[in-house]
């Protein structure tokens, strides 16, 4: 238990290195497009690791599979236009997120987490506003089997999930079993893609050269 313990936190370690590192790159040296794709990569990085370490399983709770850390993309408000994003644990299964659900930015202590209102806020992440902040106008996630853009939910033993089901004892329903990828789309018709694995939840940015 004490070197699985231990290698988690050089993992972490290295995480928030990263993290640090694409802070502190000049403007103008990295894209808009780069830098999302780089820190959305990391963030997935950092769900799966609490994931691990997070266990939701409780044998009292026969939807306990619903509190699994989460994230899912969503569309603005209309009067607002846009794309976001939100990394949570639904701990009240209302289905909605909140503020207090979100998983927090180890570097800046802001949640990863913004309603539909899609406004700038000082408590919020402003990597989750992926059209104001970084001109993403869509993202296509190719293991999507929600109505919605999509979402992807993470277990204590590294799989992944493509929703999470609304019924009791289903908590291994929508295990995402073949390789997935989330694709921004930038309003110049740019794009990259993160690959996420099967059965561990790693991911990568793909390298298109």
């Amino acid at each position: 238990m004490k070197k699985s313990i231990s290698l988690l936190e050089i993992i972490i370690v290295i995480v928030l290195l990263s993290l640090l590192y694409i802070i502190l790159i000049p403007n103008n040296k990295i894209n808009k497009l780069d830098e999302i794709t780089n820190r959305l990569s990391l963030y997935l990085s950092y769900v799966r690791l609490k994931a691990l370490i997070d266990n939701k399983y409780n044998d009292e709770n026969v939807l306990w599979h619903k509190k699994r850390w989460t994230i899912k993309f969503f569309r603005c408000r209309e009067s607002e236009g846009g794309i976001y994003f939100s990394i949570y644990s639904d701990k009240n299964l209302t289905g909605h997120p909140s503020i207090e659900d979100s998983l927090k930015d180890p570097l800046t202590n802001k949640n990863i987490y913004s309603s539909n209102f899609c406004k700038e806020n000082i408590k919020n992440s402003k990597y989750v506003l992926l059209t104001k902040s970084f001109d993403i106008v869509d993202v296509n996630i190719s293991c999507n089997e929600t109505t919605s853009l999509g979402q992807l939910s993470f277990g204590a033993n590294g799989k992944i999930f493509s929703k999470l089901s609304n019924y009791e004892n289903e908590s291994t329903e929508y295990e995402i079993t073949d390789l997935c990828k989330i694709k921004l789309i930038s309003k110049d018709n740019e794009s990259k893609e993160i690959i996420i694995y099967p059965k561990s939840g790693f991911s990568e940015v793909e390298n298109n050269k």
